[in-house]
């Protein structure tokens, strides 16, 4: 365990499994109190809770209030924030099959989450004159792909709006980047109902053969594990990237050959 981030209060939305629950483990293990956010929790989640500086929060932030609730929990100090929350419906009936809708819930989960839990935490942070937010974005904020038409323009509009907000506070000593992840080894890709189950009962192949044709389209010939998405997050939270704001880093194993 490191000492990296000790003393500094992190608060991690959709921290219940997969990537969030990875940087809540990371952060913690780097000497954070971590709030983690998230409508349900899992036996891993729990797990963490016991074993460390680590509170639950059951949250629901397309509540009203919701995120405001989850920013009071931190106790009046928020050093890091990390936006996670997010889901990638697989439009396998083509644009026409996208409905108002699916593109209100899409773009309300993918961005004005975000959104509404940076502006609860931002004046906490700008009182302190310091402050990192990192939020999860996606490839698919620049290499938009139709079976998630409403994932990616709202993967889009979050970088946007990172970079925009960073101009805005980084005088004021907050930092805002986005970490964007190609195929990662999550149930959004491979559990029941993932994309990968999604697109191959509409192909007529196998969801191992949806896994094996997105990996070969990588350099690296494979996903990126949770992990190794957190341990980008935790550069960006720290000191190590004190002079870091307004990026986008990708890890993706190659999976766009140009940037």
């Amino acid at each position: 365990m490191s000492t990296e981030l000790q003393g500094r209060t992190a608060i991690v939305t959709g921290a219940s499994k997969g990537i969030g629950l990875a940087i809540a483990q990371a952060l913690a293990g780097a000497g954070a109190t971590v709030v983690a956010g998230s409508r349900t929790t899992t036996e891993e989640l729990d797990t963490l809770v016991k074993e460390g500086p680590v509170t639950w929060v059951p949250v629901d932030l397309a509540e009203p209030g919701a995120a405001e609730h989850l920013v009071a929990a931190a106790g009046g100090r928020v050093d890091i924030l990390v936006n996670n929350v997010g889901a990638a419906p697989a439009r396998t009936g083509g644009f026409l099959s996208v409905t108002d809708e699916d593109w209100r819930r899409t773009v309300d989960l993918n961005l004005l989450t975000a959104v509404r839990v940076t502006r609860a935490a931002l004046p906490v942070m700008l009182a302190a004159g310091d402050g990192s937010v990192v939020t999860v974005a996606s490839v698919n904020a620049t290499l938009p792909d139709p079976l998630v038409i409403d994932y990616s323009a709202g993967k889009a509009a979050l970088v946007a709006f990172s970079k925009a907000l960073s101009k805005e506070v980084g005088p004021k000593g907050i930092r805002v980047n986005t970490v964007s992840p190609g195929p990662v080894e999550t149930e959004l890709w491979l559990g029941g109902g993932g994309v990968a189950e999604t697109v191959s009962a509409a192909a007529g192949i196998t969801p191992d053969d949806v896994v094996a044709q997105v990996s070969g389209a990588t350099v690296t010939g494979r996903f990126s594990q949770p992990s190794e998405v957190a341990e980008l997050v935790l550069f960006l939270a720290g000191d190590r990237a004190r002079n870091i704001t307004g990026s986008d880093l990708v890890i993706d194993g190659g999976f766009i050959p140009t940037r």
